[in-house]
């Protein structure tokens, strides 16, 4: 404790709060802004640490992490484009309360759950994280397919209305996750002889094709049905947008949702946008109204900024404790480390102990400035909705297209954004919901590498996966999450059958 309370008075240092609020403030920037990414915020600044000692390098980087997770949420809530991958399942009922005038209510909801979620992980962060540490080190790829195919299975409760749809959509995801060289064995796959593909397609791309340029083209196609664009009524904000009463009912969720984020960064490779979505899903099947998700619920915004903030210190835990980045930002940061000539991992706790308790106690106080920055930016945000369509939309597809090319310099990104909102808005008029797709997207190379790996590592039985204790219980949780839900249905069948068949007789 004396430690932590001796970084805390350097890092409360008018040059380090100084250094805190501009991280945090860029990183917001790059993280509302759709086709930018918190790993592009970290990427960008590294350099400008390398002159810099490793407290200040390291709080900067921490800042522009925080800030872009969180920022995310900006523009997934008041454009329904994910600002950052993490923010995937905020748009999902963030958007629709936007457009029934609740913009303000869930965006401060966003940014409250978000600060929580981080709190909650840097806490953990502080007081748990060799022995989490150690604990995720017993998985080996077979746990990682177990996990994976466990998280696919969630696919059904995305489904709103048409199973088969819902699986349809899945299935696309998957498909195009499959585009590209292949993992292990590097074999060309569905490439169609354009070398463009053969690294297949990037996760930005995809999800800004998906939602941002879907979005433009039904925008399009209403103003030219109606020759008018609905404007959006703004109801007045006050503090930050919901009572106390909604706040208090939402700790259940809050704590569920950090469990999750927190449990997935710590898996490395896995990432936020993972976790926004599982705990959605968590919080749809363990809600009294489930029907109520997809439609403007204030418990999906909750439980998505909850989990991918808490996935921040989740993913810091591997990368102090073991020396393994949790996700691509955290890989960035590694570089930080090494570059100041720091080796994360166990002895770091001993070597450099103060340098540790100053990164602690810069995720705690950039937290709390990412609050203060986004709760005086609320209600400028808000007015990002008063913007005519016809200035907007434009604007926002050329940040797409910008955002795209800067993947990876390649003007493939650029094609693969239109080629997706193609298919986007086709879902989207056949009735197909995106979400699925989104997440076989995101999960399909996971299943698919950690399954050969596993294989290899059993010499190819598959009998063996269910040696492990740790892979059995997420093979028959992923087993109980598809029948439990059909035997429910078969069973509400029956007793709609039986309740309509007095009245058929009579």
């Amino acid at each position: 404790m004396d430690l932590f309370l001796h970084a805390l008075g350097g890092i409360l240092a008018p040059s380090s709060i100084g250094l805190m609020f501009l991280g945090v403030a860029v990183g917001i920037v790059f993280g509302s802004i759709p086709g930018l990414s918190a790993a592009m915020a970290v990427a960008l600044f590294l350099p400008v640490t390398f002159s810099m000692g490793p407290n200040a390098g390291m709080t900067l980087l921490v800042s522009l992490y925080i800030g872009a997770i969180s920022g995310g949420l900006i523009s997934a809530i008041l454009l329904n484009i994910p600002g950052t991958p993490s923010s995937i399942a905020t748009c999902f009922d963030g958007s629709p309360m936007a457009k029934r005038g609740e913009a303000g209510k869930a965006l401060g909801a966003g940014i409250v759950f978000s600060f929580i979620g981080g709190l909650i992980s840097f806490v953990a962060l502080i007081f748990i994280a060799p022995p989490l540490a150690q604990f995720t080190l017993k998985f080996s790829p077979i746990e990682y397919f177990a996990i994976s195919i466990f998280a696919l299975t969630m696919i059904a409760a995305l489904s709103s209305g048409s199973m088969l749809r819902g699986l349809l959509s899945g299935m696309l995801g998957l498909m195009f996750a499959t585009v590209g060289v292949s993992p292990i064995d590097g074999a060309r796959r569905f490439t169609l002889g354009i070398d463009s593909l053969t690294s297949g397609f990037d996760l930005l791309p995809y999800l800004i094709g998906l939602f941002a340029v879907t979005e433009v083209l039904m925008a399009a196609e209403q103003f030219w049905s109606s020759r008018r664009v609905d404007t959006v009524p703004l109801k007045k904000i006050r503090g930050f947008g919901f009572s106390w009463a909604e706040f208090t009912g939402q700790k259940w969720n809050v704590l569920r949702s950090s469990a999750i984020g927190l449990f997935i960064g710590i898996l490395p490779g896995i990432g936020g946008s993972t976790s926004s979505i599982l705990s959605y899903i968590a919080a749809k099947k363990q809600s009294k109204t489930p029907e109520k998700f997809g439609t403007g619920h204030l418990d999906g915004v909750v439980a998505s900024e909850t989990a991918n903030n808490a996935t921040i210190g989740g993913a810091l835990i591997p990368l102090l404790a073991l020396g393994i980045p949790g996700d691509g930002v955290t890989a960035m940061m590694l570089g930080g480390f090494l570059v100041h000539g720091l080796q994360p991992g166990p002895l770091l706790f001993k070597a450099n102990a103060e340098f540790v308790y100053g990164i602690f106690a810069a995720c705690l106080v950039a937290n709390v400035i990412m609050l203060v920055l986004e709760f005086f930016g609320l209600r400028i945000f808000v007015k990002l909705l008063k913007v005519p369509k016809h200035i907007l939309l434009p604007v926002i597809m050329v940040m797409c297209v910008v955002g795209a090319f800067a993947v990876n310099s390649q003007v493939a990104s650029a094609q693969a954004i239109l080629f997706f909102g193609l298919v986007g808005y086709a879902m989207t008029k056949l009735g197909i919901p995106v979400a699925p797709a989104i997440l076989g997207f995101i999960l399909g190379p996971l299943v698919e590498t950690n399954l050969r790996r596993g294989l290899m590592l059993t010499e190819g039985s598959f009998l063996a996966f269910f040696d492990k204790p740790i892979a059995l219980f997420f093979m028959v949780a992923a087993v109980l999450a598809l029948v439990v839900p059909l035997v429910q249905s078969y069973s509400r069948h029956r007793r709609e059958a039986r309740r309509q068949a007095p009245a058929l007789v009579a």
